[in-house]
């Protein structure tokens, strides 16, 4: 079986992103589109099966079929006590006058409810759920970045919400995180999700993650960036060290706690 740490391919990218767009592959006109052999082509897709990217089927690929079909307000139900523990670990984060910018996800929503109505700072999201959990503070001024909406992660997308995102210089980003791999690096679900994200980044002083443990080692189809690009990664006690040593040794702060 080939590694999963071939994956970041410029051609498998290119496979995923079609079959985002279209629903389904097919080996002939990946051939052709290519301009690669069928070996190569069914090397590919079979790399890809086996990462849990796709799914193969005869002459093709469709998408994998979805984890649990949960829409985001029912994940928003389901957080646990230690996600919950964890998200208020990364709120201690937040400092007076900073300005911090919110990514997309329920986590990060959770962060968004933790930090203190004390705290007097400017917050700077894509995702409508968290800037309204956010214009509740009572010393927190919001700023709204608008584009289409994906319904899948409650966030807006688009050259609107990256114009705004690029030109902020923000202290600190609590960043939403779908897959973590110590080789492959960010990775996410949603192709639209990419580019806001890497924006995020690069407009960030400090970047802190928060995770549970199943999300570490794990990939998604959609490269955003390599693991150093975070600076702190807060995740559960219950992870086994040979688990996270791998982003300390990257010179990643690493902070475990359960509830």
């Amino acid at each position: 079986m080939h590694s999963v740490l071939d994956l970041p391919s410029l051609r498998k990218q290119k496979i995923l992103l079609l079959l985002e767009r279209d629903g389904k592959v097919m080996a002939s006109e990946l051939v052709d589109h290519f301009a690669v052999s069928q070996d190569t082509i069914r090397r590919d897709l079979g790399e890809l099966a086996a990462a849990g990217l796709l799914q193969r089927v005869h002459g093709g690929a469709l998408p994998r079929p979805k984890d649990t079909g949960k829409d985001y307000f029912t994940r928003v139900g389901e957080t646990s006590e230690v996600k919950r523990h964890l998200a208020q670990l990364a709120a201690q984060r937040a400092q007076d006058g900073q300005i911090v910018l919110f990514d997309s996800g329920t986590t990060t929503l959770r962060i968004a409810q933790s930090l203190p109505h004390s705290l007097h700072l400017t917050a700077v999201t894509h995702s409508p759920l968290i800037a309204v959990a956010l214009a509740e503070h009572p010393h927190i001024k919001v700023i709204l970045a608008g584009g289409q909406l994906n319904p899948a992660t409650m966030s807006a997308t688009g050259h609107e919400a990256i114009r705004l995102i690029q030109g902020i210089k923000a202290d600190l980003l609590f960043t939403g995180v779908c897959a973590l791999h110590p080789q492959i690096g960010i990775s996410s679900q949603h192709y639209d999700e990419v580019a806001v994200k890497q924006v995020m980044l690069d407009s960030a002083s400090q970047v802190v993650a928060v995770t549970l443990g199943d999300k570490l080692g794990a990939v998604e189809p959609f490269v955003v960036a390599p693991c150093t690009r975070i600076h702190t990664l807060i995740t559960e006690q219950s992870m086994d060290g040979a688990s996270v040593d791998s982003y300390r040794r990257m010179g990643i702060e690493v902070i475990q706690a359960d509830a």
